[in-house]
């Protein structure tokens, strides 16, 4: 026979939601990176979607190196 094993509810559930601040970071470093790479005019007029699938590859890679240094 199964026993029913119920879950006692402290009211305590709410997790702490951190992703809030992650985007806002990784937003930061990409329009920092977009700034090096000369072209945050065109990404402030027209939006991330206007870029060139070459030059999203290179902010992708530059904000990843920056990620793994931070970390380390």
């Amino acid at each position: 026979m199964r026993e029913n094993i119920t879950k006692k509810n402290t009211g305590n559930t709410k997790k702490k939601d951190n992703r809030k601040k992650k985007p806002d970071f990784i937003e930061e470093m990409k329009m920092e990176i977009a700034s090096e790479l000369g072209i945050i005019k065109q990404v402030q007029n027209e939006g991330w979607d206007s870029l060139s699938p070459r030059i999203s590859g290179k902010i992708g890679g530059k904000l990843s190196q920056r990620l793994k240094r931070i970390n380390k």
